[in-house]
């Protein structure tokens, strides 16, 4: 199958690794939705669309925290779509990446949010939670 599974939990740093997550915590999102994926790839100009499924460690049924994210990384003939994105690895690290400069992030006003996504960005508070 060319095409993998992206699931927000993957990338949701509210998540522990035993709910799903599966990148760091400081390089995942806080709350990632499957559109904010879905927008991010799409402008990678990857093929993506998005099935309304749930991941089965996702016990919050909100329709925000639904849905999965479809991504084909390979033609038909096996090879890349797109050399920098190899594997889901590479696919999750770019998501999280670019989903805190969408605008609709970016733009948020109120709910002293973006003071505390530059606290969490900050290199300088790397403490490891053990």
């Amino acid at each position: 199958n060319p095409f993998i599974c992206v699931y927000p939990v993957y990338i949701n740093s509210k998540k522990t690794l035993a709910e799903g997550r599966r990148i760091p915590t400081e390089k995942a999102v806080e709350n990632p939705s499957c559109a904010e994926i879905r927008d991010v790839l799409t402008a990678a100009g990857l093929n993506v669309y998005v099935e309304n499924k749930m991941h089965p460690r996702e016990w919050n049924r909100d329709v925000q925290f639904r849905g999965r994210v479809r991504v084909q990384l390979k033609q038909e003939d096996g090879s890349l779509c797109q050399d920098k994105f190899s594997s889901r690895k590479d696919v999750m690290f770019y998501v999280a990446e670019m989903i805190p400069k969408l605008k609709t992030r970016t733009q948020k006003s109120g709910g002293g949010d973006t003071s505390s996504q530059q606290g969490e960005g900050g290199k300088k508070s790397k403490k490891k939670k053990k």
